[in-house]
This record gives C-alpha cells, sequence and structure tokens, in this order.
C-alpha cells in the first residue's frame, strides 16, 4: 500500500484546476469519465442517501449546517467541500472528523487500478482530473463507513460537476451571483441554468432568496422536471432577534435559534438548511426542532468571518465575489467595533476584483495587496491596476506573511485586521497564525 506522501503525489500528478492559470474548459466537462470510474468500483455512490449543494455564495456553510444538524440527530454524516484551506484531507470528513492519512492511502491504493484503465479512454470520455479522483474517493469512503447521509457540495457549477453523479433525497441551491463567468457564462440566468443542473426529475428542492432572473431559471428546470420547490423567503420564513433569530420552515416553526457563525447571510444559509432537513421527511426521515437548534449552535466551519485573535482583532474571510465582498462588509459594520479597519487583500485570477474593491475599500482606512503561493493568484501590481479609482492609496507586500506583519506594525489593540479575498488567503494566515486544518 502507498505511504501518505505517495498517495498525494500520485493525486497530484492528475490536472488540478484549482491551481491552473487558465479557466476550466467547459468543452472538457464529461461526466462519463465519473460514471466509468464509479461502475468500476460498483457504484459507491448510488448506495449513499445524498443531499446535493450548489449555489455561488453559501453553499459550504449551508452544507456543513446540514451535517451539524443530522449529527445532533445522532446519524453518522459524510461531509464533502471544496477547495480546502491547508489540507486535502479537510474535503472528505465523517461527523466532522477528516478522513485520516492512513484512509487517504487505503482510499488511493484501492482505486489506481480502476484509475489506470480508465485513462487508456482518455481520448473518449477526457482526461481525470484532481476533483474527478478525490470525488470518487470521497464516495467510496462513505460508502465503505457506512454513512447514513452525504452532504455534497458542488465544486463548480452544478450540470458538470464530478458531483453531479448522485440521485439526491434533496438538492439545495444557495444564492447565485457572478462568479465563474469564463466557465458558466455572463449572465445570470446562464449561470443559473448550470446551477439548476442538480435537480433531478420528480426531486425535491430547496433554495435559499435569488435575483429574479436566478429564480425565474429554477422555477422553469423544476416545471420542466416535475420537482417541487421550497423557496427561503416564501415557504421558509427567517426572522431577526436581537440574541438570535426564529425560522418558520415548511412544517414546523424554530424559535431560540443561535449560531457560532456571524452575519445575516449565514441566517439565511441557516434558513436553507432547515428547510433541507425538513424536506428529508419526504422520505421518511423527521428532524426535530431540538436537532435544529442543537445542530446550528455547535456548527464549526472556519474562515468564515472567523476572530483569530484579539487586540487588535484579527478575522478571516474567503469572500471572492462582489456578493460576497457586500455581505462581508455588512457583517463587519453590523457586528464589530474598532477605531480602523485594515484589510488586506489577496484575489485569484478571473475573479471580479473591481466588484471587490467596491464593497470593501471605501469602508477600510488601509489597504494591503497580497498574493499567495499558488499560481491562479494575481499579482499584487496587478490587482493595484484594477483598483485604480477604486481604492489608490494601497501598499504592497509580496507574500501574506509579510502582509500580516505590516497590518500588525501598523494597528492598534483597537483596530481590525480583516484578510480576505480568497480561501487560499485565508488557508495562508491560518497557517501563519498558528492554525491547524
Amino acid at each position: 500500500m502507498l505511504n501518505y506522501q505517495q498517495a498525494l503525489k500520485y493525486l497530484e500528478s492528475f490536472i488540478n484546476y484549482e491551481k491552473l492559470a487558465a479557466p476550466y474548459d467547459p468543452r472538457k466537462w464529461k461526466l462519463e469519465r465519473m460514471h466509468h470510474l464509479l461502475e468500476a468500483v460498483g457504484n459507491p455512490h448510488k448506495s449513499i442517501k445524498s443531499i446535493h449543494i450548489a449555489g455561488t455564495k453559501g453553499k459550504g456553510s449551508t452544507a456543513v449546517m446540514i451535517a451539524s444538524i443530522l449529527k445532533a440527530v445522532g446519524f453518522r454524516v459524510g461531509l464533502y467541500t471544496s477547495p480546502h484551506l491547508i489540507s486535502f484531507r479537510e474535503r472528505i470528513r465523517i461527523d466532522n472528523e477528516m478522513i485520516s492519512e492512513e484512509q487517504v492511502c487505503e482510499m488511493v491504493s484501492l482505486l489506481i487500478p480502476y484509475i489506470e484503465e480508465a485513462k487508456k479512454l482518455s481520448d473518449e470520455i477526457g482526461n481525470l482530473s484532481f476533483f474527478d479522483i478525490y470525488t470518487a474517493l470521497g464516495f467510496l469512503f462513505f460508502d465503505q463507513q457506512d454513512v447514513d447521509f452525504a452532504i455534497l457540495e458542488v465544486g463548480l457549477g452544478g450540470r458538470l460537476d464530478a458531483t453531479n453523479v448522485v440521485n439526491p433525497l434533496v438538492s439545495v441551491i444557495t444564492q447565485i451571483s457572478y462568479d465563474h463567468m469564463l466557465s458558466l457564462g455572463n449572465t445570470i440566468e446562464a449561470i443559473a441554468a448550470e446551477k439548476a443542473g442538480i435537480i433531478k426529475d420528480n426531486g425535491i428542492v430547496i433554495t435559499s432568496p435569488q435575483l429574479p432572473e436566478a429564480m425565474n431559471v429554477v422555477i422553469k428546470v423544476c416545471e420542466l422536471k416535475n420537482a417541487t420547490l421550497f423557496q427561503v423567503g416564501k415557504d421558509i420564513t427567517m426572522y431577526h432577534h436581537d440574541k438570535g433569530f426564529s425560522v418558520e420552515g415548511i412544517s414546523d416553526k424554530y424559535d431560540n435559534l443561535t449560531m457560532p457563525l456571524i452575519g445575516k447571510h449565514q441566517r439565511i444559509n441557516a434558513s436553507t438548511a432547515i428547510g433541507a432537513v425538513e424536506a428529508l421527511k419526504f422520505n421518511g426521515f423527521n428532524i426535530s426542532g431540538d436537532s435544529i437548534r442543537s445542530g446550528l449552535s455547535s456548527v464549526k466551519w472556519p474562515a468564515r468571518v472567523e476572530v483569530m485573535s484579539e487586540n487588535p482583532a484579527i478575522i478571516l474571510d474567503v469572500a471572492h465575489n462582489e456578493a460576497s465582498a457586500k455581505a462581508l462588509r455588512e457583517t463587519i459594520q453590523n457586528n464589530f467595533k474598532y477605531e480602523k479597519l485594515i484589510l488586506i487583500l489577496g484575489v485569484s485570477m478571473h475573479k471580479d476584483v473591481k466588484g471587490i474593491g467596491r464593497q470593501l475599500c471605501p469602508v477600510s482606512d488601509h489597504v494591503i495587496l497580497t498574493r499567495v503561493n499558488n499560481p491562479r493568484a494575481i499579482k499584487p501590481v496587478e490587482l493595484q491596476n484594477e483598483l485604480a479609482g477604486i481604492c489608490d492609496d494601497v501598499i504592497i507586500m509580496d507574500d501574506t506573511a509579510s502582509a500580516l506583519d505590516h497590518a500588525s506594525s501598523i494597528a492598534s489593540k483597537d483596530d481590525l485586521i480583516c484578510l480576505t479575498g480568497s480561501v487560499y488567503l485565508a488557508g495562508e494566515a491560518m497557517e501563519i497564525l498558528g492554525r491547524k486544518s
């Protein structure tokens, strides 16, 4: 059997679109290769009860909330998310415990013969990617570990994503906004069509509040596929309170809800998660209000407006488009008291830098532009050029460590340092600040 370093080397030998400067070419998306590989190993995804989640923002948070609620019931819950902050192993969890190094070795060793056979068909089905293989590894692991449910976050888009081979109990679509336009399309309607590609015939669908043009697409796809749709904001209603919130769901009302995750946008995600677990009743699973309260109160999801230290406060977030940057700005303004805001910004290629800047630069007293160690990261000087006229008074630092050092050197104990712009920046900052996976 391979050791862990050998297993990682094998996985990393496959094309990883998360590390490429060029966007993922949709012409290369083929679910046939996933079906072929999974059939060879016994179709483990068909044995798993799953909830499948697509969306532009909030899909990871919603997935974690659903998993936490189901764990509170007492179910054994698999969770598949991407990308990771520090370790690949973060992507595959059972009851919030990462897959172990030994288990990664076992799964990779088991898969290698089938992967090598699939490679011989590359002219017909295309080249397997890192994401394809890790998704198959996740399915196989969840099946072998006999999970009660697997909560699956889409990697990119939905219609042709490697996860879209499942027939889930519930399909979930979180808020849709502009992102990955080079791959998914330049309009909200086109992006929504890709996300709605996870909706199955006669399925059950929960959607977060959407822009009208996105909601129209979701409604039309549900009608076409005879799927039952429940909308947050229409069928599921959320109410804010001073010390928490309440949700009037599909079949019940849940009061006195609290979460460690900060921001009104997270309450929208929570409402969506509640709708998803309520919808399991159509498959014979009734989730109690106590489990919903307990699951939400104990949910863990790093680097989502996460406070890493105090005096000065340092927070990490992963906002990487204008909509998520707007949610971050509102969350900071509504939940933190500070004298000056010091923004550390690092962004990947093909992101809406101007949109992020429009939301965060005007409320920041100091802006530090930096770059993470990833081929897709934009150079700070290029960030500066894109932000011209929006954010002119900036400081450029070559890497995350020097950006943090400089921010700390100019901050008083009453200031707030915020790092955002990408998952990769947050991951590097976590390691620098002493946090493990």
